[in-house]
């Protein structure tokens, strides 16, 4: 909120007391408070919404009473009075009921699950999670059910009950999706895996969590990438997979963003299964379907793509290595290599393609020829405009290094 937002909302407040024009006055209460909720200023909040929730209620405006109960206990939580909050809620919850508003009443229902989960009475939030999932459902928003069935699940998975959580985490992700909402799969999917990790189903965990992964771009949400991440090294260790379990917490260190202790998980788990992440790599490009190579090397191209220049040269080394080493398929494995390096940003882009001359150049005179015969050959199974661009790249990236070899 800006100042002058604030100001004008102010002055409005001023020119409509209550006494004269209640309906003008609260509406511009409820409002302003809505603002200084957003901004972090609670306590002035407060007493914006207290104003907008009695004069509402004076003169029988009872959707509006009820909308202004809802910020009222928002505002009261975020200040730690989770009692009054409660109460706010709960109050919330039966005037919107009354006056046939349900999802108005839904969302009363959910934050008064939040709020008695503050309290620790989990069975009593449980039972209004459940009935805001209801009439959130039945109102038609499947985004906000699959919110309350998340809260539920997660819940239940803190106090030790995996079991029950599954299903309503299920539901939450399936929700989610529904409703178009990638962050609410992605949020959804991280505690399902959670939960079939601690109900001793390693396979069903990765699979959550690797849906997790995919609903946390690392581009958009690298956090939480990089919690998916460390979660799924630990169902892949769990699943008896080493290989996949250290490249995918060496990953999860690789964010800059991931949280202090998403970063202690991964490196616990990566001193206990201790490997070489570039070996690693191949062993789980030989372990895994074709269609899944382009994403698996996208995952250590990024990474490689943030180290110096000497490890990011020894990642695409042991890539080209993997090349050479698998002739039956060296130009499928090249060409999927190909395929993350064009979508790259220009000096990724650049930093990669060197990596691929210098990596080339380093090697014996028959294992350089046989790189540059299987990359051109990859490079023709592209559209002519990427095929002259990845050649032109390759060529000036060799000419900088006074190599006289041509790409094409």
């Amino acid at each position: 909120m800006t100042t002058a937002e604030r100001d004008a909302l102010t002055a409005r407040i001023a020119q409509h007391p209550a006494d004269r024009y209640p309906a003008q006055h609260a509406t511009s209460q409820f409002h302003l408070g809505a603002l200084l909720l957003q901004t972090g200023d609670t306590t002035a909040a407060l007493a914006a919404l207290t104003a907008a929730r009695e004069v509402f209620g004076r003169i029988g405006m009872r959707v509006e009473q009820g909308k202004a109960a809802v910020m009222l206990g928002v505002a009261q939580r975020n200040a730690g009075r989770f009692a009054e909050a409660e109460q706010a809620f709960a109050a919330a919850a039966s005037e919107l009921a009354a006056v046939d508003q349900p999802a108005e009443q839904a969302a009363a229902s959910y934050n008064l699950g939040l709020v008695r989960q503050d309290l620790g009475r989990l069975p009593e939030a449980y039972d209004a999670w459940t009935v805001a999932r209801e009439l959130f459902l039945g109102a038609g928003y499947p985004g906000q059910a699959g919110a309350a069935a998340r809260d539920h699940g997660a819940c239940l998975l803190a106090a030790g009950q995996p079991e029950p959580a599954v299903p309503l985490l299920e539901q939450a992700a399936r929700l989610a999706e529904v409703a178009g909402d990638l962050p609410g799969i992605g949020a959804a999917a991280n505690v399902l895996g959670l939960a079939r990790l601690a109900c001793g189903e390693p396979q069903a965990a990765a699979e959550a969590l690797r849906a997790a992964v995919g609903a946390f771009p690392r581009s958009v949400r690298p956090a939480e990438h990089a919690m998916a991440k460390a979660n799924l090294a630990l169902a892949y260790a769990e699943a008896g997979l080493a290989a996949r379990a250290r490249l995918a917490a060496v990953q999860a260190l690789a964010v800059p963003q991931a949280d202090p202790a998403v970063r202690a998980q991964a490196q616990t788990l990566w001193r206990q299964l201790p490997g070489d992440p570039i070996e690693d790599l191949q062993t789980v490009l030989d372990d895994s379907p074709q269609e899944q190579w382009v994403g698996l090397l996208r995952e250590e191209i990024l990474r490689a793509g943030e180290l110096p220049t000497a490890q990011r040269d020894a990642v695409v080394r042991g890539m080209l290595t993997g090349v050479l080493n698998r002739p039956g398929v060296a130009y499928d494995l090249a060409e999927s290599l190909l395929h993350v390096v064009v979508e790259l940003p220009p000096r990724a882009y650049a930093q990669i393609v060197a990596a691929v001359v210098a990596g080339t150049a380093s090697r014996p005179q028959e294992q350089a020829a046989r790189l540059h015969s299987v990359f051109g050959s990859a490079m023709a199974r592209f559209a002519m405009p990427q095929w002259q661009r990845l050649a032109a790249a390759l060529n000036e990236a060799a000419a900088t290094a006074g190599q006289a070899q041509e790409w094409r």
